[in-house]
């Protein structure tokens, strides 16, 4: 599912206009991903929690020549599913 079909599916659903609907949408990821960016943590009840975590450097190796690499510290975002979707997802 992409964005826009989530779009179409909620304008269908509610009556309200695509433009309003993805204005809506497109906002909501934004402020999801300034919160993030923020280093806080967006809780979405009986959805999920998003945060980022740090990924621990490590000693890596290049395939080609065989070196050894150094690979630094790197921030990524988690996401944990909430208790509802995992009894739905659960369900399929």
């Amino acid at each position: 599912m992409t964005k826009k079909d989530i779009v179409l599916r909620i304008a269908e659903e509610t009556g309200l206009k695509q433009i309003d609907v993805k204005e809506v949408v497109q906002r909501t990821f934004d402020i999801i991903v300034e919160t993030l960016s923020a280093g806080k943590k967006v809780e979405l009840r009986n959805f999920g929690i998003f945060k980022v975590k740090t990924r621990k450097g490590r000693l890596g190796r290049n395939p080609r020549t065989g070196d050894n690499v150094n690979i630094p510290n790197k921030k990524v975002v988690s996401f944990k599913a909430g208790m509802k979707m995992k009894v739905d997802v659960k369900k399929i």
